[in-house]
């Protein structure tokens, strides 16, 4: 028996000290699931309490017929969904948000941050949250299969259609750099004219 799994059967059988390892050793990935899939900030944190909870109370009832890993990607991926169930039943706010007004300067990686993370919030929550899976959690097409209950082929369906959306969303909001065929094209003209 290794050491995960050592602390793992203490946390089944109540140590708190095993369970407070084991929630500290995978909340960057669950914190980082629950943002990128509900994309607001404090609803994401909502999402990322919701799913620690959850764990704890269910840690006792792992039957690991998944790994640690895959069963908490699955719980987070339903807390940050029924979190997104929850903000679809608040009343619709009258102000848009300041992220609605930013017009990113796409010179940045900050800016293409932001610009990725706000058109991720408009890709169709499906698509999303494949795509989080794949590229946040960096889970392979199996395991995201086995943490949303659907087939392989289904994962890449929606793989390929979030990232065609992702895409779509994205368009031209990025600058293409001006291309010169050569030195020469790159210079002014020579009688001072642009």
């Amino acid at each position: 028996m290794n050491i995960d799994d050592l602390v793992l059967s203490r946390a089944q059988k109540g140590d708190p000290g095993a369970l407070d390892a084991i929630l500290r050793h995978h909340y960057d990935a669950i914190r980082a699931v629950c943002h990128r899939i509900v994309i607001n900030s404090a609803d994401a944190e909502d999402a990322t309490q919701m799913a620690l909870i959850s764990v704890a109370r269910a840690l006792p009832s792992f039957d690991r017929r998944a790994s640690l890993s895959t069963w908490i990607y699955r719980i987070a991926t339903n807390a940050a969904l029924d979190e997104l169930r929850r903000i679809s039943r608040r009343p619709i706010p009258t102000e848009d948000s300041a992220l609605e007004h930013t017009q990113p300067d796409a010179t940045g990686e900050v800016d293409a941050r932001i610009l990725i993370t706000h058109a991720l919030g408009r890709v169709a929550t499906e698509y999303r949250v494949v795509l989080v899976l794949r590229h946040v959690a960096d889970l392979d097409y199996e395991e995201i299969a086995s943490v949303l209950d659907i087939p392989v082929g289904t994962v890449r369906s929606r793989l390929a259609r979030g990232r065609a959306q992702l895409s779509e969303i994205v368009g031209n909001q990025f600058p293409s750099p001006t291309r010169h065929n050569s030195a020469d094209d790159a210079l002014p003209p020579k009688d001072g004219r642009p």
